[in-house]
């Protein structure tokens, strides 16, 4: 089943800027996909068109076959907690423990506090967090912080999941570890969409991969043809 799709999706900016120009592309449900490419090719404004954070001028995308030109108003906020986010600089709230953090974004969805303690543990488990609910983000390392981040993004269970150079601020091991935490989710519902410009990290991961260039797609790389 096709989650996600661009048909001829073009952005551009006031004065002139086009940060994205007639790209398709589609992703199945359960896939990883890297999307990479040169400081400005376009991936972050990628990211912000499934989020919602920005609007195309032309074309289509659809998640779920639901055309996001008419996702408006009070279906907004219903669109995004079904698309996960994971932002390079974690955006914690460094006043509140780890467990209030992941647990923020299940509240404003009026998930039941029972169901809210749950998922929290169950989901800090997941990413080796479980004895740091109470700790605050400032007590924690910079890769402990981004898997706090990747926490908040999943608890909700989100069929898609966006991540935004999740590693750009890590060293070699810990990026390695932070994507073989994306690794383990479509096996659990969610399909994955990194944005990265770490070819090294990107190749080793071996899963499909997008390449933009001054927005338009250069390349859809197999994983085949990253192992050969």
């Amino acid at each position: 089943m096709t989650l996600l799709r661009f048909d001829n999706v073009t952005k551009s900016y006031p004065g002139g800027h086009t940060a994205l120009s007639e790209l398709s592309f589609s992703v199945d449900e359960g896939e990883m996909i890297f999307v990479t490419g040169h400081s400005g090719a376009g991936k972050s404004t990628l990211l912000k068109l499934i989020h919602l954070s920005e609007r195309p001028t032309r074309g289509t995308v659809l998640v779920e076959e639901r055309n996001l030109a008419k996702v408006r108003g009070r279906q907004v906020p219903l669109h995004r907690r079904r698309v996960g986010v994971v932002y390079q600089d974690h955006r914690l709230l460094m006043d509140r423990s780890v467990f209030d953090n992941v647990a923020l974004p299940l509240l404003i969805a009026g998930t039941p506090s029972a169901e809210v303690g749950r998922r929290v543990r169950v989901t800090l488990e997941k990413v080796g967090l479980g004895a740091r609910e109470k700790a605050r983000p400032g007590e924690l390392s910079t890769g402990e912080q981004q898997r706090v981040g990747i926490a908040r993004a999943i608890a909700a269970q989100p069929r898609l999941l966006v991540a935004d150079e999740p590693t750009g601020n890590l060293d070699p091991t810990l990026a390695a570890e932070i994507m073989d935490h994306f690794a383990a989710l479509p096996a659990q519902g969610t399909t994955v969409m990194i944005a990265s410009h770490d070819l090294a990290l990107v190749k080793r991961m071996r899963r499909r991969v997008l390449v933009l260039s001054h927005g338009k797609l250069a390349d859809d790389i197999s994983p085949e043809e990253l192992a050969s």
